[in-house]
């Protein structure tokens, strides 16, 4: 986990010319690149070609799992049963078996099916040879004994026996932390994330081989994976750089460490800084606006304007006295906010980047996206009820097709759903993809495990699950702190990527989870704005 330190978040390494564009961030390595199981099942094969052996990577893996487990007696304290499987899932078992009881551990193991495999059955005779226990009948699980889950592995599609999987989530009840799986849980597919029966396994740990299988960091996995570590098996680099630039890359808090935030010559003026247009709130939803603008002035911006309902801008002088005001918002009689005739008011191209829709209501506004928003050259930032909106269009997502600049779009899942409702969202990652090459927009799709693509199909998924970012209002504050790290970037460098939007996403996911002074949003937002600062000194 990246620790909690401010020196590992001043670390960036920034270049002379204040550009903050780091080419393919992170790096497409094993610590990034995620996969899915046919790509695992090629990279081995394309091992196995230029001459590993087969053994040499069952030993290679078996031996980085027990060292991780040794690492941690607490786990072994009272002894472990490795579960075996009848493939070569269940012999990289068998290695962790001969290992842990080489080191003294108390080991037996249960093999529930017959072997298939030539190799793991030789590592079945070699173990039964040096003395370690095979068990004939089910193991208690109410014993406070380790479970090695090595029962399939990779690419599953076999419906498991309700008895196993009773079996092993009764472990996962009794003894909560004492329960692992070797690279993916029984039950659960590596692709999607969803379950192949009627459940799977609920594992304390899951240590995935080699990559990242993308299933794995699908939120409909995260019951079932629990803590996802990896096993390093040394794929080499030859191999690695065989991916596509498209390849999806999971993204740490760690990460933080190596982006190039925006960085601006310090003789630039506040307008030249970065400039932001806010148009957000409604009388039915007055503190969304509030906390857009907080996330927004958090970013560091140079400067922030805004179109406001009047409940908000009346006390704006006193809320938010850094803010410039435009002008009050009209009301609907349902309370939602109109926003078509202030886009003219304004000239539009003063600004760097513009966020709508923050707490707006929904309502059926007619030309509220006209050519104004569409000649707008600058990035144009998407949320909540703008989106909602637009998805109510007789264009629909066609619009953003249209538009002349960059645009960020920041949907959660019924929102996303609401907009390109023929995509089909039973996969977050894949759906974020195909909804950022449709519409020409870059999506960042809001979920436990949010997704970041690009429209050339660079995709981000961020790895680390934290529910204190799930609350009330943080959409809001992300929504204004992306559009604000979005304006220095254009002002910074007049480019744009989408590695921005990716890195702000996460920073935010950090802020949530490392916040001393509370959990609301008003107090991330305070530590985020912190971070930034240190950030920028």
């Amino acid at each position: 986990m990246f620790p909690h330190s401010w020196a590992l978040i001043v670390a960036s390494i920034h270049s002379g010319f204040g550009c903050f564009l780091i080419l393919n961030w992170p790096q497409s390595d094993s610590e990034h690149l995620m996969v899915s199981a046919a790509q695992m099942q090629n990279i081995e094969k394309e091992m196995f070609s230029m001459g590993m052996p087969v053994e040499a990577l069952m030993e290679k893996v078996g031996i980085g799992i027990s060292s991780w487990i040794l690492d941690r007696h607490g786990l072994i304290e009272n002894g472990a049963i490795v579960l075996v499987g009848p493939g070569h899932n269940g012999g990289d078992g068998l290695v962790v078996a001969r290992e842990l009881y080489m080191a003294g551990v108390d080991i037996s193991i249960w093999c529930p099916f017959p072997l298939k495999k030539q190799l793991t059955q030789k590592h079945f005779d070699y173990a039964m040879q040096i003395g370690i226990e095979n068990l004939e009948r089910k193991p208690d699980s109410n014993s406070d004994l380790l479970w090695i889950e090595a029962l399939f592995g990779l690419g599953q599609s076999r419906i498991i026996s309700d008895e196993i999987l009773r079996l092993l989530n009764s472990k996962k009840t009794f003894s909560p932390e004492k329960l692992i799986s070797i690279d993916v849980p029984a039950g659960l597919d590596s692709d999607n994330g969803n379950i192949v029966s009627n459940t799977s396994c609920k594992a304390t740990s899951s240590l995935t081989l080699g990559l990242f299988k993308s299933g794995l960091i699908q939120d409909s996995a995260i019951d079932y994976v629990g803590n996802l570590e990896r096993v390093d098996i040394g794929i080499p680099d030859k191999i690695l750089a065989g991916f596509p630039e498209t390849q999806p890359l999971r993204i740490s808090f760690s990460d933080l460490s190596t982006f190039v935030w925006p960085m601006l010559s310090k003789s630039k003026s506040k307008y030249q800084r970065g400039r932001v247009l806010v148009i957000a709130g409604s009388e039915k939803y007055r503190g969304a606006a509030s906390l857009a603008l907080n996330g927004a002035l958090a970013s560091g911006v140079g400067s922030v304007s805004a179109f406001l309902p009047n409940s908000v801008s009346s006390a704006l002088w006193i809320t938010h006295p850094e803010v410039l005001l435009l002008g009050d918002l009209n009301a609907f009689q349902d309370g939602s906010s109109d926003f078509s005739k202030v886009l003219n008011e304004v000239d539009l191209n003063r600004f760097d980047s513009i966020l709508l829709g923050p707490g707006l209501g929904i309502a059926e506004e007619k030309d509220c996206f006209g050519s104004d928003l569409q000649d707008f050259k600058g990035l144009l930032v998407l949320d909540a009820d703008a989106i909602n909106r637009l998805s109510i269009r007789s264009k629909g997502w066609e619009w953003l097709n249209d538009r002349e600049g960059p645009t960020w779009l920041t949907p959660h899942l019924e929102e996303f759903k609401r907009l390109f409702p023929l995509i089909d969202c039973s996969n977050p990652l894949k759906a974020g993809i195909e909804a950022a090459k449709t519409c020409s927009s870059s999506v960042l799709l809001k979920c436990a495990h949010s997704v970041i693509s690009d429209p050339e199909g660079k995709t981000w998924q961020i790895g680390q699950v934290n529910s204190s970012v799930a609350r009330t209002g943080l959409g809001d504050v992300l929504a204004g702190f992306v559009s604000g790290m979005g304006a220095s970037g254009l002002a910074s460098d007049k480019k744009l990527d989408t590695s921005l939007l990716a890195a702000s996403a996460l920073m935010h996911a950090y802020a949530g989870a490392f916040s001393i002074k509370g959990s609301t949003a008003s107090t991330i937002c305070t530590f985020l704005g912190e971070l930034i600062k240190k950030e920028s000194t």
